[in-house]
């Protein structure tokens, strides 16, 4: 019961940073505190099975959500120009973004988890539209406009799964079941809630959102939104699995993404393609069963990413400019660090944490006897890694001396940089 109590706390104190303290600003920044110390208490008392299932592959989920959620709350103090109505706006979506995630991870239905990504889809579309320019507003209508379609097919697989299971409580249904219709249900899950996850060819809305959204919320969506999608496709594989599909529609996206990051003229649209390659690769992880490269791959990739957007606001502040260009950041070295920190991160570079969750993926996919993918996969990964690492080293090392403006915002990119480095070499030792 106090498990029980304690998860319904967690996903009620974002909420609470909007609607009980009138200054919007620091509630928030109380209630990701606050809400990072209760899922960090939720440890010793798994598993949680009720109304909420928390297992620990659902509690790293939430450990990070909460931890990218503080880093984005402090970022958002310093980041944030507008005041006024659209500043209360932007931190009340914020929280209701930030619970219903929350909500999604813990619940113990899969058709509420339906219920709180849809409801991720409402608050977050506000929030890439909160610049108002006319290419945030265009990227906000077609985020909701693609999402929703795919969350349609998702309901249509959710309906799926109850005729054949007659419930869609998680907890007891959580094993593999085999029939047409199962087969079907779980395809059309791939394609409905696959894009939310990024999974191709339904992620183009994806570089558009990431490009034009708050950096702060650039990092929510590629740090833990998707990841809260591959969780749910992690479910719907675990009840119907689908080893060949999963595997080489991942497999495609993350080919089709690395070869997108080779052209790219933005640096946040470059991150934003990487994230659709690390999210893919995490896919793969779930047609391996690959469960610890999984959790690995998708907590050092949220922090990770997250300073890779933390990076390229500070730079976006300052200059104005989204284009790679020879920027000459070594004349900060902080933000030039957080920028290159965060791209070796993101490309799988050893030590850092990706690395190990991608290895560890990788050796389940020759496991497996999956060879064509595993040689696609590492083509993809060369390409993508020479890619991010040459437009961030020419940003760097390129130009004239960058003469950092907002420090402050560089700091919080070079701590959650670090974060993965220091996973990778703990979990190395381990």
């Amino acid at each position: 019961m106090i498990g029980l109590n304690l998860v319904g706390w967690i996903i009620l104190t974002p909420i609470l940073g909007s609607v009980v303290v009138v200054n919007e600003k620091y509630s928030t920044l109380a209630s990701a505190g606050v809400t990072l110390i209760l899922v960090l208490l939720l440890k010793p008392l798994l598993p949680i099975i009720s109304q909420f299932y928390v297992n620990t592959l659902t509690w790293y989920l939430m450990v990070m959500v909460a931890g990218v959620y503080l880093l984005s709350a402090v970022y958002s103090v310093f980041y944030l120009e507008k005041k006024g109505p659209q500043e209360r706006n932007y931190y009340y979506f914020l929280n209701l973004f930030v619970a219903s995630m929350l909500f999604t991870l813990s619940v113990n239905n899969l058709g509420l988890m339906w219920v709180g990504l849809e409801a991720t889809t409402t608050s977050s579309v506000l929030l890439v539209t909160f610049e108002g320019t006319p290419t945030a507003l265009e990227a906000g209508w077609r985020y909701l406009l693609l999402v929703s379609s795919g969350v349609t097919f998702a309901f249509i697989s959710v309906i799926l799964f109850y005729y054949g299971l007659h419930t869609l409580t998680i907890t007891e249904v959580l094993y593999a079941h085999f029939s047409p219709l199962f087969s079907l249900a779980s395809a059309i899950a791939l394609l409905g809630f696959g894009t939310k996850a990024g999974v191709f060819p339904m992620n183009t809305w994806l570089p558009d959102a990431h490009s034009e959204a708050p950096s702060p919320v650039s990092a929510l969506f590629s740090g833990v939104l998707l990841p809260v999608a591959v969780y749910i496709l992690h479910i719907t594989f675990t009840i119907a699995p689908l080893p060949s599909l999963y595997s080489w529609l991942a497999t495609i996206s993350i080919l089709v993404s690395s070869l997108m990051m080779a052209s790219q003229r933005y640096y946040k649209r470059l991150f934003a393609y990487s994230t659709i390659e690390n999210m893919n690769f995490a896919l793969l992880g779930v047609a391996v069963n690959s469960l610890t490269g999984l959790v690995i791959l998708l907590v050092t990739h949220a922090f990770a990413k997250a300073g890779a957007f933390y990076a390229s606001g500070s730079l976006l502040r300052n200059k104005g400019s989204k284009e790679i260009d020879e920027h000459g950041l070594y004349g900060s070295p902080i933000l030039a660090s957080s920028f290159l920190l965060s791209s070796l991160a993101v490309t799988g570079a050893p030590p850092f944490g990706n690395f190990l969750g991608e290895f560890l993926i990788l050796s389940s996919v020759i496991k497996h006897g999956l060879i064509p993918q595993f040689w696609i996969v590492i083509v993809s990964l060369t390409i993508s890694f020479i890619s991010v690492n040459y437009h961030v080293s020419r940003m760097i090392f390129k130009g004239e001396p960058y003469q950092e403006k907002h420090r402050e915002l560089s700091i919080i990119a070079m701590i959650s940089a670090l974060i993965p480095l220091i996973l990778g070499i703990v979990g190395v030792l381990l």
